[in-house]
């Protein structure tokens, strides 16, 4: 499989996977911004990609700005759906309640994965059939504020 890319500016940098391995590629900013404490931007990288029929980009958070500087992607995973055409730019947030963030061009600030995807036929129905969960929701199986047991 191939991913074919283009840079849209001088600054943008390839795409790249740290380990041969790794199931994401390293997003970079190709401009600065700067986010205080609580604040978002929208950082651009630079490149557009050419995401295949049948596939989808997700944009997420990198773990190491996470747990370094609260550093997350607001809106995460973004999604990049195959039509898609135009630069990939990243909703960073800072959650640091203090300190402010700085980026740089050339700073990796997501990650990217390319994931298979079907797209069902919809079809509407009086009812849908029972499962043993039911229509049991948040914390219903001991987390989110549940007291549990």
């Amino acid at each position: 499989m191939t991913l074919r890319y283009v840079r849209l500016s001088e600054a943008a940098l390839a795409p790249a996977r740290a380990h041969g391995s790794d199931a994401g590629f390293d997003l970079h900013a190709a401009e600065s911004a700067s986010l205080e404490p609580g604040e978002r931007a929208s950082v651009g990288t630079g490149i557009a990609v050419a995401i295949r029929e049948g596939q989808a980009g997700l944009v997420l958070p990198r773990s190491g700005l996470a747990a370094r500087h609260g550093i997350s992607v607001v809106n995460a995973p973004g999604l990049i759906d195959p039509g898609y055409r135009g630069e990939l730019r990243v909703l960073l947030l800072n959650t640091d309640p203090e300190a402010r963030f700085e980026v740089s061009p050339g700073d990796r600030i997501a990650q990217l994965v390319i994931v298979r995807h079907e797209a069902p036929e919809l079809e509407e129905v009086a009812s849908l059939d029972a499962t043993a969960r039911g229509t049991a929701g948040f914390g219903s199986t001991g987390g989110f504020g549940s007291t549990g047991a």
